[in-house]
């Protein structure tokens, strides 16, 4: 049993590192459970500060998550149609069979919605959907950090007891 909570938990702390580039997948939150399942073997004893510790950071992680694109586009002057239009592209881009969509979605859907709020000014358009890449990009790196973090937090505490794991 130890040795299957050991490999779920391997595979939720890989499929989160995979999340923090795909939005559709919450990276960090997934990489939690996998250390959350390796403290549930019964070779590891419970440490309640690393799993209140990383717990907080997953938390304020997904918060920022879904602040950090918005306020991007927000700082490059886009409105709250850009806003909207970055969420909307995000879905298209995902659910799209084009390559790195889900980059390519958000920038167009801000373009498209301040388009829409003031057809007349596309340099401005522009600068809002590249406000809104640049916060997305900000945010996925974030993720992926805390995500590679929690891979070596995993690594470290499976190293410490690697003698009772197996």
């Amino acid at each position: 049993m130890d040795f299957l909570l050991l490999l779920l938990g391997f595979i939720c702390v890989i499929v989160g590192i995979l999340g923090s580039f795909l939005p559709v997948l919450p990276g960090p939150s997934i990489s939690w459970v996998g250390i959350l399942l390796l403290y549930f073997t019964s070779a590891v004893p419970t440490n309640y500060w690393i799993l209140s510790i990383s717990a907080i950071i997953t938390i304020i992680l997904t918060i920022l998550d879904y602040i950090i694109p918005a306020k991007g586009t927000k700082k490059f002057g886009g409105s709250s149609y850009g806003i909207w239009g970055t969420n909307i592209g995000l879905i298209i881009g995902l659910l799209a069979p084009i390559p790195l969509g889900f980059l390519i979605g958000p920038f167009v859907g801000a373009f498209v919605g301040e388009l829409i709020y003031d057809s007349k000014d596309h340099q401005r358009a522009l600068k809002a959907a590249t406000g809104s890449l640049f916060g997305f990009l900000a945010s996925s790196f974030m993720k992926f950090i805390v995500c590679i973090m929690y891979l070596g937090l995993f690594l470290w505490i499976v190293w410490q007891y690697k003698t009772e794991l197996f």
